[in-house]
């Protein structure tokens, strides 16, 4: 494999940011040092200062493979993330086939094998019927069990207690949860139709979507965990009330943890009459003063991971009317600039981005030689130019569906270059053929 080496970079790892040069061999780091211009190497790169930072690890994407191509498949997904400087994903089970069994994972691993441009996991998704694969999964296979307690596709919604408690119980491996009271949302979906029909104004969507059904289901899944000692991890966290169910401890020292989307940190409800549809997200974007209380989660530790929950439609398909237009966003080409205008507006840290999108992902997952800069693990990297603006154009998306919530925004920051397992695979706007990702590992 080639030799890379990387000089002059501004490395952010481990809540250090240092000088240093970085040699890649055999697809992993080699030495990380001071001065390594006098190495041998096939490609040298001159980081000119850019920042280096390990490649984003995204627990959660929905690559719409099998059975949703026309919206996206691991392939155009894959590109787009390594684009963003993602160079590991996490994909969701609610395709068509749903991947509730595990010759439906045994699929996806396979198609993920030939045409992910990074490396790759898949969740299996429970039913109220299928607490036998559950209980027989192999913890090396999958990254998770995905729990949808809150409306989904097809017959992935669990709403029979008795199920729910036997999950909870018996799962070998993490709990990941979509939490949204179902009876609480169908009962203000029949509010407003009384008032409004079925064309309802996309801004009474987190009316809908209410924090208060949020709250409730968040504090069932968090009270069947405390109750069954549960690995749980409460996704997509949306409003103020919830930060309470979490706690300020370290990361690792927690069974249950919490993650947070960067759309919800950027956008709040204001948007709505901006974006209209093309915001509509499951949960809803809320009010300003939840995006300021999720950022200060991420500060006190109660958010232990920012992931993107990327989720493509067509635009055909989005601009439809309030219930006929699908809940999702396109984020992974986009998620890694938007939150470093949190570190340029002195909201986050550089080395705190780094913790909540590398680090604590991949010892929360218990990922084997992932997640950081560090000699002996695999060289998945990503090079920013803090100061390098852009501004995002429809001509340049690279997901399927060919849109982005972020157009016509001038992001202050730019992805330059994305590395996976010690191969260049984006530079300058290109993405590199053939695709080079492979399947996580676990130390489980």
């Amino acid at each position: 494999m080639t030799r890379i080496l990387i000089t002059n970079a501004m490395l952010v790892n481990d809540f250090k940011v240092f000088n240093a040069d970085v040699l890649i061999r055999e697809g992993r780091i080699d030495i990380i040092d001071g001065d390594l211009r006098s190495r041998t190497s096939d490609v040298v790169i001159d980081a000119q200062g850019k920042a280096l930072l390990p490649g984003l690890i995204d627990d959660q994407v929905h690559f719409r493979e099998p059975g949703l191509t026309h919206k996206g498949d691991i392939g155009s997904e894959s590109r787009a993330a390594v684009a963003g400087g993602i160079t590991s994903f996490m994909e969701m089970p609610n395709t068509q086939p749903t991947t509730t069994d595990p010759d439906a994972l045994e699929e996806k691993l396979a198609i993920a094998s030939r045409t992910a441009y990074a490396n790759y996991a898949f969740y299996l998704g429970a039913t109220n019927t299928n607490i036998d694969a559950v209980k027989s999964l192999d913890p090396h296979k999958t990254c998770g069990v995905k729990v949808f307690m809150g409306a989904s596709t097809g017959d992935m919604l669990v709403d029979d207690p008795k199920t729910l408690e036997e999950i909870f119980a018996a799962s070998p491996i993490l709990v990941a949860t979509h939490c949204e009271d179902t009876p609480m949302i169908l009962a203000n979906e029949t509010r407003f139709r009384e008032q409004f029909g079925n064309d309802i104004p996309i801004r009474h969507h987190a009316d809908i979507r209410s924090r208060e059904a949020c709250l409730k289901s968040s504090s069932l899944a968090v009270d069947l965990a405390k109750r069954h000692g549960t690995r749980l991890h409460v996704l997509h966290l949306t409003t103020a009330d919830e930060m309470a169910l979490f706690s300020t401890a370290p990361a690792d020292s927690k069974s249950i943890t919490a993650e947070v989307c960067a759309h919800h940190l950027f956008f709040n409800s204001s948007d709505y009459d901006i974006h209209g549809t093309r915001i509509k997200c499951n949960p809803a974007i809320k009010l300003e003063a939840d995006r300021q209380a999720l950022l200060q989660a991420i500060q006190d530790g109660r958010i232990d991971v920012i992931a993107t929950d990327h989720a493509p439609h067509t635009l055909e398909e989005k601009q439809r009317s309030y219930f006929q237009s699908p809940s999702g966003l396109p984020l992974v080409q986009d998620a890694l600039p938007a939150l470093l205008e949190h570190y340029h507006r002195g909201d986050l840290t550089l080395p705190l981005i780094v913790e909540k999108t590398s680090h604590a992902v991949a010892r929360l997952f218990n990922l084997r030689d992932r997640g950081y800069i560090r000699e002996g693990y695999w060289a998945d990297l990503v090079l920013v130019n803090l100061d390098q603006p852009r501004t995002v154009k429809k001509e340049t998306v690279l997901a399927r569906c060919g849109w982005s919530p972020f157009e016509g925004y001038r992001f202050q920051s730019t992805v330059d270059l994305t590395i996976v397992n010690g191969q260049v695979v984006y530079h300058n706007g290109l993405v590199a053929d053939p695709p080079r990702g492979l399947p996580l590992e676990f130390n489980r």
